[in-house]
């Protein structure tokens, strides 16, 4: 290991349980994974791009909110000399370095800053929303240059090897991730300037970037100002994005900017934050978006002004998971009112972008957009753990502030941005990599090549939770500690919650057990080598002074591990080995206190030795030891088309129900169901399938459907299989209605129980302990089913 104990080939080092977050008791974590619970593997769930939206809608309703002047000041600090050292006078020092671009009395390379009030003006004229673009992206661009020549003691220098530059796009963007398709369209992003005038060069393919370009930098600057920042690009790609800019025209008439400018207070913005919605509930009115607030408020303290309140992490139950949770439930059964009814709004627009930029590059640690509407704008700052959306600055009335934040922006190196500095791109035999190196005290350089256009990397799609990602690796010193593997390995990138049990600590607890007990002995996953990154999520929060900036905090892992398949490429008796060997080693864990409280097809994965089947029951990141206080992380463990009914209830939702052995089990019949009715030969076919919507709905719409299902399966059956002629289909059609019978007769029974005690007078025990025999017992209700026993006696001993 690592001098810090971050590294290591087995082990971290030990650390202390999180303890039980206080207030109401928790019986387990409540329900925030947002996008998380469908998106980490699009293939596997088979979902389309479009239907994760509701869950990029949720994320973004549950945004926290900071002070605009709050933001300005991280930005700033970020941009500083010194970065981690507080500068709490840092703001107010620069505004005041800003006004003479602002005021007009700034020139360079022959373009003087009094270009910005002409373009601000022309903003302010009427018209329609492309009509906006232009003036915005002069303002802006020649601010860019004239900020350029502001020279401010403990602050960087611009970044050349950056150089941003304000480009219209209004195209549309096209990514793929895992072979479903995106398609959006920017309005206007801020793009590395190589980058923008690489979009214009021949469109015939000649490349004029190939010989070396020898005008000067300011020169490059403006040529491409003048002809191209105003056009619009054909193949914009994501990956070079950092950041968009989304358009909204409210008001008819913007109030013109005036004669001169100071530094002033910072006046809240009508509304200071935005809801959902905003844009669409209010109907345009005339007038300046700017408006005088009765009483000053603090630079960090929450704001609740605008009806979107911050987000309640760990103890359920908020307006705004209220209004989240009544979106998805609703997204199934709302008729669409007109054409317009499928444009998303601004800010969940703008939340989709995010989440592209995310997927573009790999371990992004977090990325910043922008809203404008009419005259004002909001920055909203997205990371792993949630969104950050600040309040509004009016750019008109209140340009320094503007100009204080493009200064900060301007020197911004690509780390700064958001760019993970260890991951390092390369290209290997005309393919995009990622080569990341780390010092290890047991192996000296440990040297990674992820092969991230790998056709079997699993991508995420969405804004926050533990996004991970699963990329074929090769390594040179791993491979001369463990030798060569027949399937090659994997790196598994993710980011984990910090007060949660990490995923290697769990493993070495597996590893023990697995020496025990034959049950788990090879049938979970190797780990041969991990990294923790010391850059928590939380960090941000606290500098802008958002409520309980530490809850809910994420930290980047890296694991490495011999590579598995997963459990949809079999089918027919092997499906059902990989299956049953899976439980078997979860019903050991279990007892021996480990709950892995995550049962879903991508995790359940298996090998062949020596022409035998081996079931590996993978993914420990969601999971929990016995001997752990309280609540473990802010994650209701469990992805809902696969969870527990009892889970997925208002109660369940709210952590107030007991995640037990049996909720584990039942989800082990969902993924049963789950692979059996969709996939054929272990490949899923394209167009829409069984059980689609149960990865779309919200928790409880979709408990509803799986109730349905439960109650009379037969209706379900696909009409291929109904009509096969393969007796092992109908051995494992059997087996699906025997273990069904077997969950209805438990909720007949727990049902019965209940009222019984209410006509005793006696509450309902809906958190009951269970004992070993329990579980054997409950076990032994579905292994001891006609099909069960008839399906193990053809598996090999």
């Amino acid at each position: 290991m690592s001098p810090a104990g971050e590294t290591g080939t087995s082990a971290t080092p030990p650390r202390v349980n999180a303890l039980s977050q206080g207030g109401s008791k928790l019986e387990s974590t409540p329900n925030s994974r947002g996008a998380s619970v469908v998106s980490e593997n699009i293939n596997l769930v088979g979902i389309k791009v479009k239907e994760v939206r509701p869950w990029i809608q949720r994320d973004i309703e549950q945004a926290k909110q900071c002070k605009a002047d709050a933001m300005l000041q991280a930005l700033l600090q970020r941009a500083s000399c010194a970065p981690k050292t507080k500068q709490p006078e840092l703001l107010q020092k620069c505004l005041k370095r800003v006004l003479p671009v602002c005021n007009g009395q700034v020139s360079a390379g022959g373009i003087p800053s009094s270009g910005i009030e002409t373009a601000l003006k022309k903003y302010a004229c009427p018209g329609v929303e492309p009509d906006f673009y232009s003036p915005f992206i002069d303002a802006t661009n020649i601010a860019l240059v004239c900020l350029e020549e502001i020279k401010i003691d403990g602050m960087r220098a611009p970044v050349s090897t950056v150089d941003m530059i304000f480009q219209q796009n209004d195209m549309p963007m096209y990514q793929t991730h895992q072979k479903a398709k995106s398609i959006r369209k920017p309005d206007v992003v801020i793009l590395p300037l190589n980058s923008a005038c690489a979009l214009f060069e021949d469109e015939k393919g000649g490349k004029k970037g190939k010989q070396k370009d020898k005008r000067k930098d300011g020169q490059k600057r403006k040529d491409h100002m003048d002809k191209n920042a105003k056009a619009k690009p054909k193949k914009l790609p994501w990956k070079d994005v950092l950041a968009c800019i989304e358009f909204k025209r409210k008001t008819k008439d913007i109030k013109s900017p005036p004669s001169s400018y100071i530094v002033t207070d910072h006046v809240p913005t009508k509304p200071e934050h935005l809801p959902v919605g905003h844009f669409k509930a209010e109907v345009p009115t005339p007038g300046p978006s700017q408006t005088l607030a009765t009483q000053p408020a603090s630079d960090t303290a929450p704001d609740q002004s605008s009806g979107l309140t911050a987000a309640q992490t760990s103890k359920g139950g908020s307006s705004s998971k209220r209004k989240a949770a009544d979106t998805l439930e609703s997204t199934a059964k709302k008729p669409k009112a007109n054409p317009d009814a499928d444009e998303p709004d601004v800010t969940v627009q703008t939340g989709l972008y995010a989440a592209e930029m995310f997927a573009a590059n790999l371990a992004v640690e977090h990325l910043i957009n922008f809203i404008v509407i009419d005259d004002v704008i909001w920055t909203w700052y997205y990371d792993r753990q949630g969104t950050v959306q600040s309040s509004g600055i009016n750019f008109m009335q209140d340009l320094p502030r503007f100009m204080m934040l493009l200064y900060a922006l301007q020197r911004f190196n690509v780390h700064d941005w958001g760019r993970n500095k260890d991951f390092l791109p390369v290209e290997v035999e005309g393919k995009q990599c990622h080569e990341f190196k780390i010092k290890d005290e047991d192996l000296g350089t440990v040297d990674l090549l992820l092969h991230t256009s790998h056709p079997e990397r699993v991508t995420h799609y969405g804004l926050q939770g533990r996004a991970t990602n699963v990329v074929p690796v090769t390594s040179e010193a791993l491979t001369k500690k463990y030798g060569n593997f027949e399937d090659g390995m994997v790196a598994k990138i993710f980011w984990g919650e910090a007060s949660r049990t990490s995923e290697p600590e769990i493993l070495r607890k597996v590893e023990e057990i697995a020496k025990r007990h034959p049950t788990v002995e090879g049938h979970i996953p190797q780990l041969l080598w991990h990294h923790k990154f010391t850059n928590p999520t939380s960090a941000i929060r606290e500098a802008l002074g958002v409520p309980e900036p530490t809850t809910g905090g994420r930290v980047l892992y890296i694991l490495v591990f011999r590579k598995l398949h997963s459990i949809t490429k079999l089918h027919g008796k092997d499906l059902f080995d990989a299956w049953r060997q899976c439980i078997l080693c979860h019903l050991t864990l279990w007892k021996e206190g480990v709950y892995h409280r995550d049962i879903s097809p991508g995790n359940l994965m298996w090998y062949r030795k020596n022409d035998r089947l081996i079931g590996v029951l993978n993914d420990y990141d969601l999971s929990s030891l016995a001997n752990a206080l309280g609540p473990q992380g802010n994650e209701r463990t469990g992805t809902v088309p696969f969870m527990a009914l009892e889970l997925l209830t208002e109660e369940g939702q709210q952590g107030k129900v007991k995640h037990l052995y049996r909720h584990d089990l039942e989800s082990f019949m969902w993924v049963f169901v789950w692979i059996f009715f969709r996939y054929r030969e272990g490949i899923l076919p394209q167009g829409s399938r069984p059980l689609d919507q149960w990865a779309t709905l919200g928790a409880i719409a979709c408990g509803e459907k799986k109730s349905a299902f439960l109650v009379n399966p037969f209706r379900h059956l696909p009409a291929d299989l109904d009509t096969s002629e393969s007796d092992t289909n109908w051995s494992l059609w059997i087996l699906i209605v025997e273990c069904f019978e077997v969950l209805l007769a438990l909720t007949s029974s727990r049902f019965k129980r209940n009222l019984r005690k209410l006509r005793k007078g006696t509450s309902e025990q809906i958190n009951a302990e269970e004992t070993v025999s329990d579980m054997d017992d409950l076990l032994g209700k579905f292994t001891g089913t006609e099909a069960w026993v008839e399906l193990s006696k053809s598996l090999p001993l």
